[in-house]
């Protein structure tokens, strides 16, 4: 009798749980050789269904696609405590046996949760969740589960074999030198694991429901070679220019050849500190093409910390690399997987399942995501996140405008870094003209003493001086009428002016206000209310005006001000951190096409800034900053933008957050990396429970993964995408999601829809519900916002009162 792991959709053909194990166990084992851990992964994956070696899943499967109208009870059947209990049961007992019990606890936590996220091994109420599982829960057909393992996939005497080869894996990875602690360590690897197995499963049943062989090339040498050819054809023919180049397209020419230099060092943490506007795109990628292709790389990443720098930025490389199918942009993610557990309706194909297994793993050579979605891999909840960890190992990871890491994630991002450097032999460069001091805090980046790529940065960063910053911030205020006549009277001496405000209220509001007081000039508004596709339009006719030297307003939020390929003659910018005063500057005179403009800084006293305490605090640290540079010119290295005024401004950031940098959680009182990787003398979860029960609770390891997972976001409030219906590709991209697809037609179009999503909070989403602007397709699980809820000018109309477009009909 043949068992079933799946039955296909379009001619009913089984997958046998042989084949299902086998398969998966075979693609588990390649994505772990990239971290040494071949049989640690490729044991995770040969037991992780083995759970369907029963009558009961056999008779389930074949009912529900029997009865497709009548779906499945809820928690009928249990497939997946099967092969952590297996593991448990055969290496768990035995304190000597220290490495096969962790190998127990860490293969075991991801078969288990291979349907969800991660378990607590010690929960909040000192209970453990993954004990509940792989101890005490009673399988009916268990024992007949073992025989028909050992019968059907490996025998025991190879099994054991196996076992000893990923045991001794595990005491090799543990061995190797780090700073990092062994909980730390420990909780790394059991999310790497759990990331492989996540990936091969959902990979080998995409392409069995596919009729599909694993096409997929992992080594991309020849490819990155191509691409540097093509980049330094692109780079030679500015050369060609000759004596036509600027002092300050040399002095870029000069940065791109030093990053090209260093690409030939081994992987490790650097910076790359090319001023704003120093070609630093350009030069990174220049780096990343010849290291990749140098160290055998697997993917080169971009992380940005705004939508807009990824729009951008990969139009940008498109163009020079004259490729559009191997690079990704990922800004969101469009399903929401947090709070899925389809253990139920694994086996058989609905709506929900196609959208797991669509192709969302980052396994294309050249990505382009935001800083929320990195955090999102290593520490978000749902499995859909944390697939695509494996694919930051062995890559070129390039941190643009690095400083704009949360301050509550610096710990987390800092451990993320060293592990994907030191054990996932990545190479990551941290790009900006702002460094922060990331190796100033606690838990610190590991950053080696000969890190930056630039020579003489201090000489770099004098030559590049395009702008002289005008402090109108520390003895007056703004309010919109000083404002909106401010900016009326810069327009009369100057052709563009670009006003940056903190909130998207003010932004709105200034904009409203000077179009009917600017009558004979544009004024564009930008801010995240607008779809990427939407403000790609609207910078594209800013930049064309721009270009022709027409007169021209532009008010935006700060997401214009790090990375925007924009240059106006004045910018005026709200007073905020540094950091986002450097990159304000940035866009002004930003290719030294005019003599020395200036950048005003104000105090806008409308702002709100109390749900937006960094910008909050940055502004107050700046404004001390201004303070003591108008006592005397000399401190601070005499200007607000140099090297020591920025680190001063860290440190003193860093310094005031100190009890932030670990991500506090308020409700448990406990800090996040406490949760996942305490010791178990600081672990107060562990000591607790030896408190109350006078014993030491029989685990290796006693962090609280699934908890962590749960209390994190990288903002304050959760946002969820909503696709918008912007122009006629976002409105079909929303009508072909309510049509029947396949798995290949929803990997296309959630890609698509990358272009046309907007991340809304929960109150927006309450309102736009209330005030029917919201819709669904593919069953509930895609938002999608009604056409009156979006304006052609200001994106996203919380009351769904926008002009109707007829242009559907």
């Amino acid at each position: 009798m043949n068992f079933i792991a799946h039955i296909r959709e379009s001619d009913h053909q089984v997958q046998t749980v042989e084949e299902h194990l086998l398969g998966v166990k075979e693609l588990a084992e390649s994505f772990g050789e990239k971290l040494g851990v071949k049989h640690i992964a490729g044991l995770a994956g040969m037991l992780h269904d083995m759970g369907k070696y029963t009558n009961e899943f056999r008779e389930y499967i074949l009912d529900a696609v029997n009865n497709p109208d009548s779906p499945p009870r809820r928690g009928s059947v249990d497939h997946s405590t099967a092969g952590g209990k297996f593991i448990y049961k055969l290496f768990h007992s035995g304190r000597d046996k220290l490495h096969k019990g962790l190998l127990a606890e860490i293969v075991g936590n991801a078969i288990i949760s291979h349907h969800s996220y991660l378990q607590d091994f010690l929960n909040p109420d000192l209970e453990s969740n993954y004990l509940q599982r792989v101890r005490d829960k009673v399988l009916e057909e268990y024992e007949l589960i073992e025989h028909r393992f050992f019968k059907y996939v490996m025998s025991e005497v190879d099994f054991h074999h196996y076992v000893d080869e990923a045991a001794a894996e595990l005491e090799a990875y543990m061995g190797k030198a780090s700073s990092a602690s062994t909980e730390t360590k420990l909780m790394f690897l059991t999310k790497f694991i759990f990331s492989t197995l996540i990936d091969a499963d959902r990979t080998n049943t995409r392409l069995f429901e596919e009729n599909k062989i694993d096409e997929s090339v992992r080594d991309h040498d020849k490819l990155f070679a191509a691409y540097y050819d093509r980049l330094m054809k692109k780079i030679d023919s500015f050369a060609k220019q000759g004596s036509t180049q600027s002092a300050i397209q040399r002095l870029r020419s000069e940065m791109s050849r030093q990053c090209d230099h260093f690409a030939e060092k081994p992987s490790g943490i650097y910076t790359l500190s090319i001023p704003t506007g120093g070609g630093k795109t350009l030069a990174s990628l220049r780096y990343a093409l010849k290291h990749a292709a140098t160290y055998h790389k697997k993917h080169i990443i971009y992380v940005v910390p705004y939508t807009t720098i990824i729009e951008q930025n990969a139009a940008e490389i498109r163009k020079i690399l004259m490729d559009d199918s191997n690079i990704l942009e990922h800004h969101s993610n469009v399903v929401d997987d947090i709070n899925d557990d389809d253990e139920n309706f694994d086996g058989f194909i609905n709506v929900q399942q196609k959208l797991k297994l669509a192709k969302d793993n980052w396994d294309v050579p050249i990505i382009f995501t935001t800083m929320v979605q990195f955090l999102n891999v290593f520490y978000a909840n749902g499995s859909r996140n944390i697939r695509r960890l494996h694919n930051l190992c062995e890559s070129v990871i390039i941190f643009d405008e690095v400083q704009k890491v949360p301050v509550s994630c610096v710990s987390l991002f800092n451990q993320a870094l060293n592990f994907l450097q030191m054990y996932g032999h990545s190479s990551i460069v941290l790009c900006t003209a702002t460094q922060p001091a990331l190796d100033f805090v606690e838990n610190r980046l590991e950053i080696g003493t000969h890190a930056e790529m630039i020579d003489n940065l201090e000489h770099v960063i004098e030559a590049f001086k395009r702008v002289e910053v005008i402090d109108r911030a520390t003895s007056e205020d703004f309010d919109h009428d000083k404002l909106s006549d401010f900016v009326t009277e810069k327009i009369e001496e100057v052709q563009s002016v670009l006003v940056i405000l903190n909130t998207k209220s003010v932004v709105k509001k200034l904009y409203d206000q000077l179009k009917t007081k600017v009558s004979n000039v544009p004024v564009y508004h930008l801010s995240t209310s607008m779809c990427a596709a939407h403000r790609n339009d609207l910078l594209g006719e800013v930049r064309d005006h721009l270009k022709k030297g027409n007169k021209i307003i532009c008010i935006s939020t700060q997401l214009i001000e790090a990375g925007v390929d924009v240059s106006f003659a004045c910018v005026i910018r709200s007073l905020a951190g540094l950091d986002s005063i450097a990159q304000a500057a940035g866009r002004c005179n930003r290719h030294g096409e005019r003599e020395i403009q200036q950048v005003y800084v104000i105090d806008h006293v409308e702002e709100n800034l109390n749900h937006l305490k960094e910008i909050k605090f940055g502004k107050e640290i700046s404004k001390k900053i201004l303070i003591d540079l108008k006592r005397d010119r000399t401190c601070h290295g005499g200007h607000i933008l140099s090297v020591q005024a920025m680190e001063k401004y860290f440190k003193e950031l860093y310094t005031k957050y100190k009890s932030e940098l670990n991500y506090p959680i308020p409700k448990l009182r406990k800090e996040m990396t406490e949760l996942l990787s305490a010791n178990k003398i600081d672990n107060s979860y562990y000591q607790a429970y030896c408190s109350k029960y006078q014993e030491r609770p029989p685990l290796f390891l006693a962090n609280s993964y699934r908890t962590a997972a749960e209390h994190f976001r990288v903002i304050d409030d959760l946002t969820t995408a909503v696709i918008v219906p912007y122009g006629d590709e976002g409105k079909n991209i929303i009508a072909e999601l309510n049509g029947e697809r396949s798995i290949e037609d929803l990997t296309r179009l959630l890609r698509k829809a990358q272009q046309f999503t907007i991340n809304l909070f929960e109150f927006e989403l309450k309102l736009l519900s209330q005030n029917g602007g919201l819709a669904t397709c593919l069953d509930g699980r895609v938002l999608v916002l009604k056409e009156g809820a979006y304006s052609q000018e200001f994106g996203l109309d919380i009351q769904n009162d926008s002009q109707f477009d007829l242009s559907i009909y």
